[in-house]
């Protein structure tokens, strides 16, 4: 960048430097206290010292609202770009990505993330923990699976998976109530599903737990260690209707397709606490009559009450 930026331009709000070539940007940037739009796309950003030092202490940490580095050579998200509170459109797509890093819940302010065309393989939870988040873009990926947490994103309204490997959606994405596009074309899900799946059995605790909480046999905190006390907390109630069983740690993956919008039937994850618990389910290797026979009405409708558009192809 230019030296003599900021004396030039003191009350500048929105700087384009995309296409130049850049490799660096200098610390005339730190004194542009108005500037809340940076677009710095398809340059040569991305290599030591590609940003300047002190960014995230600097008055443009606080006014700077967009920011798109969208087709550079970043490799990782720049630990500095995590302290601009104020971001609410982050863009690095099209760079080296192979991971988001859980440091990303600290952009409270964020509403707009784009991450696609990188070669990110997994999704951390604390990615949920953005409460203004509505639109999500992880298209073009190596993402393998969402994580259920993602259902705590209840302001999300668009949510783009396209062309990643993801071979079922967690059962919790039908919680969020906001969605009104999921673009998943181009993943394995769309003409393939998840058929051998595996059950460990459980251990002599989980079999104890799962007797004291099905059992309601009446304890008191006094009564056991802390860590078992602990761990009754956790149970995790057997979603099948018939059963009213809980589990822990050990339970049956299992693919039930759910209808959306009354057209496209999406694999949604579920967990079952036994294999004696499939039968009232559909599993991934039935004919697909019978699967839509079995489905749980309930979801189907809610599901297609939520969503608008279901981008499967």
């Amino acid at each position: 960048l230019p030296a003599g930026l900021s004396q030039w331009f003191p009350a500048l709000e929105v700087l384009d430097v995309s296409g130049t070539g850049l490799t660096e940007m200098g610390t005339e940037l730190l004194s542009l206290p108005c500037l809340h739009t940076l677009l710095a796309k398809n340059n040569r950003l991305g290599g030591p010292g590609s940003l300047p030092k002190g960014l995230g202490q600097a008055p443009l940490a606080r006014s700077l609202r967009v920011l798109n580095l969208s087709g550079n050579r970043f490799s990782e998200v720049p630990p500095a770009l995590l302290q601009l509170r104020g971001l609410r459109s982050l863009s690095l797509g099209g760079n080296r990505l192979h991971s988001i890093p859980p440091d990303i819940q600290e952009l409270h302010s964020l509403e707009f993330l784009y991450l696609g065309g990188n070669f990110i393989t997994a999704i951390p939870p604390e990615l949920a923990k953005l409460p203004s988040l509505t639109y999500l873009v992880l298209c073009d990926n190596k993402i393998q699976s969402i994580p259920p947490q993602l259902a705590q994103l209840h302001s999300l309204r668009s949510l783009s998976l396209h062309n990643n490997l993801l071979t079922y959606l967690p059962r919790e994405i039908l919680n969020l109530v906001h969605l009104d596009e999921l673009s998943l074309r181009g993943n394995p899900l769309v003409v393939r599903f998840v058929r051998d799946l595996t059950y460990n059995p459980p251990s002599l605790q989980e079999l104890a737990g799962r007797t004291i909480k099905t059992r309601n046999v009446p304890y008191a905190p006094s009564d056991l260690p802390e860590s078992l006390v602990r761990y009754l907390s956790l149970a995790s109630n057997c979603p099948n209707p018939k059963c009213g069983g809980v589990y822990f740690d050990s339970c049956v993956r299992q693919i039930k397709f759910v209808d959306f919008c009354g057209k496209y039937r999406l694999p949604l994850m579920h967990y079952l606490c036994s294999p004696e618990c499939s039968s009232p389910y559909s599993s991934a290797s039935q004919s697909s009559t019978s699967q839509s026979e079995s489905d749980s009405e309930d979801e189907a409708s809610v599901a297609a009450h939520r969503m608008q558009k279901v981008l499967l192809g």
